[in-house]
C-alpha cells in the first residue's frame, strides 16, 4: 500500500513520530505508577534477526478489524471524555482508523503506512491522538520492527521476551508477558524522555481486550476497550481514500 503515495508530514523523527499530543481524547491522568510488567535488566546487545520471532509474533497476515470505546482523562484539568472508535488493519503494515466523540461529534480518521499517515483527518486532531506510531501501533497489540541503524538489546525467559531499540538517546521498548493473561508493553522516549507508555491485554483467545496509554509528562490516560473483532469481508478501495467528514 506504501509504494508512491504522498504521506503526511507531521511526524518529526522515524520512530517518534508526532510525539507531543493526542486530541483531548488521548489525555489520560497517571497516578500511581505505571501498571504492567516492568522491563527486565540487563538487556544484552541483539540483531533484528534475533528478535524478528517476537515481533513477527504480534502481527498477522490476514486482515483484521475491531471496534473499541475509548476513554481519557487529562490529569491537569480533571477533564475527560468517551467516545467509540474502530479499526482495519492490512498486511504488512497499512492501518485505518476512525474515531468519533458522543453522539457522532468530534470525527476524525487516518489512512497510516509504517510510521507515516498517507492522509489524517483533521489532521490536527489526528496529530493530538497519536503521539507516536509504534505507540498507536501497540495499542492495537502490535510490536513495529527497527529502522536501518537502530542498536538492538534483548532479553528472554521462559514467561517474558523483552527487547528494545536505541538511536543516540531515542528509544523504543517492548516486553511481551506471557504468564496469566498475555499483554504488551511498550515504552517510546525522546531525548530520555517518556513519551507515552502502553500496556495492551489479550483475552484467551489472543484477540485484543483492552489497551492503555499513560503520558506522564501531562499527566494523561487514554483507555481502549474492543468489543468486536472480525476478518473484513471485502477490502473496497473507498477503505484507504480520504473521507467527507463532513457529509450527513
Amino acid at each position: 500500500m506504501s509504494g508512491g503515495v504522498h504521506r503526511a508530514t507531521f511526524q518529526p523523527m522515524p520512530h517518534l513520530a508526532a510525539s507531543r499530543a493526542l486530541l483531548p481524547l488521548v489525555l489520560l491522568g497517571c497516578a500511581g505508577g505505571l501498571p504492567g510488567p516492568k522491563m527486565p535488566t540487563p538487556l544484552a546487545r541483539s540483531d533484528a534477526g534475533a528478535i524478528a520471532p517476537w515481533v513477527a509474533e504480534t502481527t498477522d497476515t490476514m486482515p483484521r478489524e475491531a471496534s473499541f470505546r475509548w476513554s481519557y482523562l487529562d490529569g491537569r484539568t480533571e477533564g475527560g471524555a468517551k467516545g467509540r472508535g474502530s479499526f482495519v488493519i492490512v498486511a504488512p503494515d497499512s492501518l485505518r482508523f476512525d474515531f468519533r466523540g458522543p453522539l457522532n461529534s468530534g470525527a476524525g480518521a487516518a489512512f497510516v503506512v509504517g510510521d507515516s499517515a498517507v492522509w489524517a483527518l483533521p489532521e490536527e486532531d489526528v496529530q493530538k491522538l497519536v503521539p507516536n506510531y509504534p505507540l498507536l501501533w501497540a495499542m492495537l497489540g502490535r510490536a513495529r520492527a527497527p529502522m536501518q541503524g537502530d542498536q538492538v538489546q534483548s532479553a528472554t525467559s521462559r514467561d517474558v521476551t523483552a527487547w528494545r531499540y536505541v538511536r543516540g538517546a531515542d528509544t523504543v521498548e517492548y516486553l511481551i508477558s506471557r504468564t496469566g493473561t498475555r499483554q504488551l508493553v511498550a515504552d517510546v522516549r525522546s531525548g530520555g524522555e517518556r513519551i507515552g507508555r502502553v500496556l495492551t491485554t489479550f483475552d484467551g483467545e489472543g484477540r485484543l481486550s483492552s489497551a492503555r496509554l499513560d503520558i506522564p509528562s501531562r499527566p494523561a490516560r487514554l483507555d481502549l476497550t474492543f468489543y468486536r473483532h472480525g476478518v473484513p469481508d471485502s477490502l473496497p478501495a473507498s477503505l484507504w481514500a480520504r473521507p467527507d467528514l463532513d457529509a450527513p
